[in-house]
């Protein structure tokens, strides 16, 4: 019968080299590391490329939202009723109005570049990423401030350790666009008081993200009665598109929409680009493992020829042969891909911890926070993305055995046993 007991005997004896067949073991060995090594660092790289794009698109949607409409004029006078007919469109769970602008802030300890972004406080409130990430301070101490007629800030937790600052500091913010005079236009001072800090883990944005009420932004920025855009947020993110027609037309005339996709259309691009390839280069390493079974099969079918040829003599069959090496290859293959499937999930689901262990250990900063923008090392594992990697290792295993095995079934008994 095919893969009998007999078959699978011989196959664990040839598995298992004698001393005088040590280097054959080797071989055998080095694929099967080879195997594991490839499997396992496929799916932890997958696993990193995908939290990471994962978590880059949670972030930077969570903060600036699924679509943002602004007025064609530069202006956007009723946006009161603008945000209300977009709210009725059916998929829209959020709008809020903005204004937004560039400003230099200082303090006695330094300066820096910032964005400002003004909303109202409710629409603050309801911002999750915000609301739900405030490190020092309170929404509280924000509304206590603003009804009390001053002038409260949440700032980027980077931002103000830059700028030396903490709850209840004052931050001067400084804008280009001033009052107009006969010299010419001054810039905009003034003066704030930190109510809070938020920290969301994308360090481009706590080093750069100012929130005040949007009163004030309006007229710091000079924007009466008028807003910079509308941001509006969606039931499903990924079928933006389907919605941006609807909402074109709630907006009106005046007001042009843009969706994510193609705001960051380039730098999501480059990411999927950069996977795609790293995928194909570590897959090479697939390819030369499985060259290595091809090489351990051929150098063992050469030394086990006069066995293969008594075999023969006594009535084992040419497929009976071809099997036997087949579950010798197939044995390494299968071994090493579950070997590595095993450690590659386990390094995913502790990839934070070894992170910290090997920063412990040798002292260098793994995953820097300003380059690489998250503050933690991101793994997340797609089912259908790990069965393909298992499977094209125990596919390009098999098909490693094919030849050599064939070979071994082709062996001539008379010319195996001429010199012997």
């Amino acid at each position: 019968m095919p893969f009998s007991a007999f078959e699978w005997f011989l196959a664990g004896r040839y598995l298992r080299a004698r001393r005088k067949e040590g280097f054959i073991s080797v071989i055998a060995f080095i694929s099967f590391i080879g195997i594991m090594l490839g499997v396992a660092t496929l799916i932890i790289v997958m696993a990193v490329m995908n939290g990471f794009r994962s978590e880059l698109i949670g972030r930077i949607l969570g903060l600036n939202g699924h679509m943002m409409v602004q007025s064609v004029t530069g202006q956007f006078p009723d946006y009161e009723g603008a945000a209300a007919r977009i709210r009725e469109v059916d998929g829209v769970v959020r709008v809020t109005p903005l204004v937004e602008g560039q400003v230099m802030a200082s303090s006695r300890r330094g300066a820096s570049g910032a964005l400002v972004r003004g909303m109202s406080t409710a629409n603050l409130s309801a911002f999750e990423i915000i609301s739900e990430n405030i490190q020092a301070g309170s929404l509280d101490t924000y509304r206590n401030l603003e009804a009390d007629g001053q002038s409260p800030l949440l700032v980027g937790s980077r931002l103000a350790e830059a700028l030396g600052v903490g709850v209840g500091d004052t931050v001067t913010l400084l804008a280009p666009r001033g009052a107009s005079t006969p010299f010419g236009t001054t810039p905009r001072v003034k003066a704030y008081i930190i109510a809070g800090t938020f920290q969301i883990g994308m360090s481009e944005y706590d080093s750069s993200f100012i929130f005040m009420p949007l009163g004030e932004a309006q007229a710091f920025f000079r924007q009466p009665n008028s807003v910079s855009g509308i941001e509006v947020m969606v039931e499903r993110p990924d079928d933006v598109k389907a919605y941006v027609p609807a909402v074109r037309e709630a907006a009106g005339d005046i007001g042009s929409v843009y969706d994510w996709q193609q705001i960051n259309a380039t730098f999501f691009n480059a990411l999927q680009i950069e996977r795609n390839v790293m995928f194909l280069i570590l897959t090479l390493i697939l390819l030369v493992a499985a060259l290595n079974i091809i090489s351990g099969l051929f150098m063992l079918v050469k030394d086990k020829g006069p066995d293969i040829a008594i075999l023969r003599s006594m009535g084992a069959t040419r497929g009976s042969m071809m099997r036997v090496f087949l579950i010798v290859g197939a044995s390494i293959g299968v071994l090493g891909t579950f070997a590595g499937f095993i450690i590659g999930v386990l390094f995913c689901e502790n990839i934070e911890t070894i992170r910290q262990a090997l920063i412990f250990l040798t002292g260098a900063n793994l995953f820097d926070p300003a380059i690489y923008f998250l503050s933690e090392l991101p793994a997340e594992m797609e089912t259908g993305e790990v069965i393909s990697v298992v499977l094209m290792s125990l596919v390009l295993s098999l098909a490693a055995t094919i030849y050599p095995s064939w070979r071994a079934a082709r062996l001539d008994p008379v010319e195996a046993l001429r010199y012997e």
